[in-house]
């Protein structure tokens, strides 16, 4: 697991990169940006969801985005809208 940490843009990723047996395994688990004050969830692979742990940890639903619905059903989700 490897982090990278834009903190000029504000771009965050949390990606897994190694070897399955004789092949190349790659890809990302999590995608975060702050924009606005928002937290937008680009990608979430985790089980738990980031969403549901933010809230847990007090964070208002209204400020986390989930960017990997389309705009016209975020507001649908319970959360930020963007």
């Amino acid at each position: 697991v490897q982090t990278v940490f834009d903190t000029e843009q504000d771009h965050y990723q949390l990606l897994y990169v190694g070897w399955r047996g004789n092949k190349r395994d790659f890809g990302c688990i999590l995608h975060v940006d702050i924009k606005g004050g928002k937290i937008w969830i680009q990608h979430d692979g985790t089980e738990e969801g980031l969403a549901n742990r933010l809230v847990e940890m007090g964070v208002p639903k209204h400020d986390i985005v989930l960017a990997f619905h389309e705009p016209e059903v975020r507001e649908f989700t319970g959360f930020g809208i963007g």
